[in-house]
């Protein structure tokens, strides 16, 4: 899509793209899930979709694609931590999909949710990347959830950030190579501008 199109269809499903995001914002409230120690989850799940509102028009071929994407976005972690099933989560993207596109919201946040595992390495294995880098804009959600999480550590100096701002450079390599596809479909494509800016915050 072109920058302008995507923005009109955002413009135009304004009203539906807020009724998702104060869904989302309801659902990790309920379960009292705060994004480090002071603020709510939904500023976490804001983050990733200023990120997606920012790249998302480089990847999508359809505009029918764009609810799925945003869905997907303030949903992306409603299975790991906010105890939703993948049917759960399907009947809620049905309130304002069809079925193909709720299918594809429910699909993508189905490939980012970790794997079972007692450690972060397990929970983020090879099986783990295979499943993102076949779903389509999985990829990019991906993406935009590290952007979010790396800005966030970066702004900040407390300990916490301190030490996830190493975990998050120590993984970068192998990270990107994790959920890059290597595909000529853009749906499953990264953006250079998405992946420069996130080795910049690194560095920074």
């Amino acid at each position: 899509m072109t920058r302008q199109s995507f923005e009109d269809y955002l413009s135009a499903n304004s009203k539906v793209i807020e009724e998702i995001r104060q869904s989302a914002w309801d659902l990790h409230n309920s379960v009292g899930q705060t994004y480090g120690d002071r603020l709510p989850y939904g500023h976490h799940l804001d983050m990733v979709v200023s990120e997606l509102r920012r790249y998302a028009h480089l990847v999508v071929t359809n505009e029918e694609d764009v609810l799925p994407l945003f869905f997907s976005g303030y949903y992306h972690d409603s299975i790991e931590d906010a105890r939703l099933t993948f049917n759960d989560l399907l009947r809620i993207a049905k309130q304002w999909m069809n079925d193909e596109q709720a299918r594809m919201a429910t699909e993508i946040v189905y490939a980012l949710t970790n794997d079972k595992g007692r450690t972060r390495e397990e929970r983020a294995g090879e099986h783990y990347y295979e499943g993102i880098r076949q779903t389509p804009y999985a990829p990019l959600v991906k993406l935009c959830d590290r952007m979010a999480n790396v800005s966030h550590s970066c702004a900040s100096n407390d300990a916490t950030n301190q030490r996830m701002r190493k975990v998050y450079s120590k993984e970068m390599a192998h990270f990107l190579k994790g959920i890059d596809a290597q595909s000529y479909d853009l749906r499953f494509m990264l953006p250079k501008e998405a992946v420069e800016r996130l080795n910049d915050y690194i560095k920074e």
